[in-house]
Formats: C-alpha cells, sequence, structure tokens
C-alpha cells in the first residue's frame, strides 16, 4: 500500500480538476433547461467528490502531510497558506452542503435546491480548483 500512496496526491488532483469540468458542465447543462443531463452530471460530480475524499484520507492515514518549502519568498508562502486555509476550511463544509442541494434537487423541492445551489456551487467550483493549486504549488512548482 505505500507504494500506492505515492501517487495519491496526483490522483487526488486529477480528481479535484474532473470535478471542475463536471461542475461547470452541470452549470453550463443547467443554464441550457437540460435538466436530465445536469442531474447525471451532478450526481458525477458528487461520486468523484466522495471518491476524491476517501483516496485524501487513505494517503493522509499513510503518508501523513507534506509541508510547503521554508526558503520559499514570503509572499509566496502568504499566497499558498491564505489558499490552504480557506480551502481547508470551506472543503469541510461542502459535502454538508452538497448533500442538502442533491436532497433538494433528488425530492424536487426546487426553489430550496436553486437557493442552495446558489451558494453551494461557487464555494464547491472553488475548493475544487483551489485542490488543484494547492497540489500544483507542493507538487511542481516547489516539490
Amino acid at each position: 500500500m505505500k507504494d500506492l500512496t505515492a501517487y495519491l496526491p496526483h490522483v487526488n488532483a486529477s480528481l479535484n480538476a474532473m470535478a471542475t469540468v463536471l461542475l461547470l458542465s452541470g452549470y453550463w447543462l443547467i443554464k441550457q433547461k437540460r435538466e436530465r443531463d445536469h442531474k447525471w452530471v451532478m450526481l458525477s460530480c458528487f461520486g468523484v467528490s466522495v471518491l476524491f475524499l476517501i483516496c485524501y484520507v487513505v494517503y493522509h492515514a499513510y503518508a501523513g502531510s507534506k509541508r510547503f518549502p521554508t526558503d520559499v519568498l514570503q509572499p509566496i508562502k502568504i499566497f499558498y497558506y491564505v489558499i490552504l486555509a480557506s480551502h481547508v476550511v470551506l472543503a469541510a463544509v461542502v459535502p454538508f452542503l452538497a448533500v442538502a442541494v442533491i436532497f433538494c434537487g433528488l425530492t424536487e423541492r426546487r426553489a430550496t435546491h436553486v437557493r442552495l445551489a446558489k451558494w453551494t456551487f461557487p464555494i464547491w467550483l472553488y475548493v475544487s480548483l483551489t485542490g488543484v493549486v494547492v497540489y500544483f504549488m507542493l507538487y511542481h512548482m516547489y516539490g
């Protein structure tokens, strides 16, 4: 298992990127009034996000955390930690929002679904995008 954990950060970044694409696709589909397609794309996005969460927990259970380098310019460190902190805080909220939005959508509570989705979509998108940014900074720019 240890050998496989080295690949999980890359898998996680790929899952975050896939969630981003699915979120944007779902948004576009609902704007096109393609509700059935929107539903399946958003459920797929949720599935990808659940898979991400499983891989994330497995990675950190086996490998711990990777630290951001200390020899980086201060403004870059500040940028990284602001992005990381906002990502972590909002990532803790996304599963609850996503489940609520999905539940309301599947139970035909349209008004509540739309109202919650207006908050959930940008937060979920931000978390997915910043997950990729954090990965890129930690493993490619300064890794």
